[in-house]
């Protein structure tokens, strides 16, 4: 019997021990790849007082995740922004970075309910983008479908880099 017990410890252990490394590895993976996709949302008081909740019980961070694609013509910036009005989101190129801003709203349809869970973030935003090449902005294009944001930006034609040699 102590035999089964002290085999049954040990079958928990390595089960605890396999769970908590595929735990740290899902927070690596998440941390690696999703760095710069962690948006802060700040909140107003206005907000507050239009949803009449205390939003500060709301998370202030959120995932807004994206890819950056490149054709032999263009940079393709696709954003998740889910629940958002696409009136509700700003872009802006400069140098070489795309910004985007916005706010996203809380909405209650009833106020005679209780959250049990709360995960998604509410305010205004920044996420800030490096595009990899020159773009035309004159000539950039955005279009938002099923919650996601697609930019289409022509590359400027030319080279991006010079080596300039050392004399």
């Amino acid at each position: 019997m102590l035999d089964s017990l002290k085999q049954a410890g040990k079958n928990i252990g390595h089960g605890l021990g396999r769970t908590w490394e595929s735990l740290a590895e899902g927070w690596r993976e998440l941390l690696g790849r999703g760095n710069d996709a962690l948006t802060h949302f700040a909140r107003s008081k206005d907000e507050e007082q239009k949803t009449g909740t205390t939003l500060s019980t709301l998370p202030r961070w959120s995932l807004l995740a994206g890819e950056v694609e490149e054709t032999d013509k263009e940079i393709l910036v696709h954003i998740e922004v889910p629940g958002m009005e696409k009136k509700d989101c700003h872009i802006t190129i400069e140098n070489n970075m795309l910004y985007l801003s916005g706010e996203k709203h809380f909405e209650r349809e009833r106020n005679d309910s209780t959250y049990h869970i709360m995960e998604r973030a509410y305010g205004a935003f920044q996420r800030t983008i490096p595009l990899p090449r020159n773009v035309d902005t004159d000539k950039a294009e955005a279009s938002y479908k099923n919650g996601v944001m697609t930019v289409r930006l022509p590359k400027v034609a030319g080279k991006n880099a010079k080596t300039i040699p050392l004399t």
